[in-house]
């Protein structure tokens, strides 16, 4: 199957592929890099496996003085 990248960046993923999945309008989808390809999953409302790893990027919010900051939130 082959999609074309809009001038905007955006794809269309083929029917077959969303009938798959079992994708809808408004779903998530997560992508990962593998080796030189991409790797589409339907991400879940809550994905365990998905958020540890992005946690595992955003460790420059762990400060304290940024744990200070957002309490008051």
């Amino acid at each position: 199957m082959v999609s074309r990248i809009s001038a905007k960046g955006q794809v269309t993923i083929p029917k077959e592929i969303r009938d798959q999945l079992e994708l809808h309008a408004s779903d998530f989808v997560a992508y990962e890099l593998q080796d030189g390809g991409v790797l589409l999953r339907k991400l879940e409302p809550f994905d365990a496996q998905y958020h540890q790893a992005l946690n595992a990027t955003l460790d420059e919010w762990s400060t304290p003085e940024d744990e200070e900051a957002f309490s008051a939130l």
